[in-house]
């Protein structure tokens, strides 16, 4: 029998980091296999033709997913790695590594990156925690107990409210008030009553971006971004500022930070991007994450760097050492857009207009016509992007921006 060398990615995105990885693994020569919970990816068969084989399953079923890798190594398929770049699915593609082809990549760190209480307990005596208090499923809770039990030394309003498995901005909420506290801490439990809620300190600063890989205990950086944050009803980051030179001093703060936090995690193989602020009492932790950040962010690294994260974090996942040494460093910088009101889409214009602008790299734009837009809610809720170079990150900035202006998105009101 001949044996087809396969890697399993459970779920994708349509685009970004999680769909470029499919496409790497089949570069790197591999049969890819698909597994999705999503109708709409096996009705839209034909537009992933990187995907050798697409399974419809319940990616939440690991009895399931086991049963079904069973099979196809009956039918030759040699697995040779399960990968997952989607929450909360990347822990689960690790714990079936570790029962089908061990790769040294703990499911475990992953897990516990993915329950964002469990990190939050985890690294409470970190120099980078912030206050925070979790609310457990089983407790009992009032907002006026709960602001006399912290005492003196956590930050009066405004806090953080968000849930557990919170990821790309859901049900992460600024509340300014006691009102606002009890009202958003019911809402988060009465949806996901088997969650934890955590109640943090907003934190003031600068927002950074760190990607990262680990091979053999040693930290690999491949990119220190800068985001800038659009305060709505959700904190959604609209801009990341690629730092192609980035200074030493900086550099070696946030190398601290994630080398510290690696060994807390005992992370000895692995992929994580960590969100940070810094603050005039140094840096803390907003999140940390078990894999490359979707959207853009593997676009603008390659375009910064030359270099293929996705690529190499397949490699890492396949049991080799990855490389990110820079082919070149440009800066870059990458404009999201976003609307402003509801709507359904009639028109996209401008995407022309904006290529042409010079030193646009890449226009993207994601819905189609007949889509219900939305003002954003989550990172998902993110239309279009624009990444641009420049000899400075001022002037990357600049151009970018100047061409997210020039798309337009024509909605017909939707009541």
């Amino acid at each position: 029998m001949n044996f087809l060398k396969t890697i399993i990615f459970i779920g994708t995105n349509k685009s970004g980091s999680s769909r470029e990885a499919i496409k790497a693994a089949v570069r790197l020569g591999y049969f890819t296999v698909l597994f999705t919970n999503k109708e709409k990816q096996i009705a839209q068969r034909k537009e992933y033709t990187d995907v050798h084989e697409m399974i419809f399953i319940d990616t939440s079923d690991m009895a399931a997913m086991a049963d079904a890798i069973r099979s196809m190594q009956s039918k030759g398929n040699e697995i040779m790695t399960i990968i997952s770049f989607i929450d909360p699915n990347v822990s689960k593609a690790l714990a079936l590594c570790d029962m089908f082809c061990p790769n040294g990549i703990s499911s475990k760190a992953a897990a516990l990156m993915e329950n964002k209480a469990g990190t939050r307990a985890l690294l409470e005596k970190h120099s980078s925690s912030p206050a925070f208090y979790i609310i457990n499923p089983e407790d009992e809770w009032d907002s006026d107990d709960f602001v006399l039990s912290l005492g003196d030394d956590f930050p009066d309003f405004p806090v953080i409210v968000k849930s557990s498995s919170s990821t790309g901005s859901k049900d992460v909420i600024r509340v300014t008030d006691r009102v606002q506290l009890q009202k958003q801490v019911r809402k988060l439990r009465e949806k996901s009553p088997e969650e934890a809620v955590i109640i943090e300190e907003f934190i003031e600063g600068e927002q950074y971006l760190v990607e990262a890989l680990v091979y053999e205990k040693q930290l690999m950086i491949a990119g220190i971004i800068q985001q800038e944050i659009t305060f709505g009803k959700r904190f959604i980051i609209t801009g990341y500022g690629v730092m192609s030179i980035v200074p030493k001093e900086l550099e070696n703060s946030i190398r601290s930070v994630l080398t510290s936090i690696m060994q807390y995690f005992a992370i000895e193989n692995g992929a994580f991007h960590i969100e940070m602020r810094l603050t005039n009492k140094g840096w803390r932790l907003i999140e940390i994450n078990p894999r490359i950040s979707g959207g853009a962010m593997n676009q603008m690294l390659k375009a910064a760097f030359g270099f293929d994260l996705a690529e190499e974090t397949v490699k890492l996942y396949l049991g080799e050492q990855p490389s990110i040494v820079p082919a070149h460093r440009t800066f870059i910088f990458t404009q999201y857009v976003i609307v402003n009101e509801r709507g359904i889409l009639e028109k996209v214009t401008g995407k022309g207009r904006a290529k042409k602008i010079p030193g646009v790299v890449e226009v993207y734009v994601k819905p189609k016509k007949g889509t219900l837009l939305l003002p954003p809610l989550s990172m998902g809720h993110r239309y279009a992007y624009v990444i641009a170079s420049g000899e400075t990150l001022n002037a990357a900035q600049k151009t970018a921006k100047q061409a997210a202006k020039e798309i337009h998105f024509h909605l017909l009101q939707n009541s």
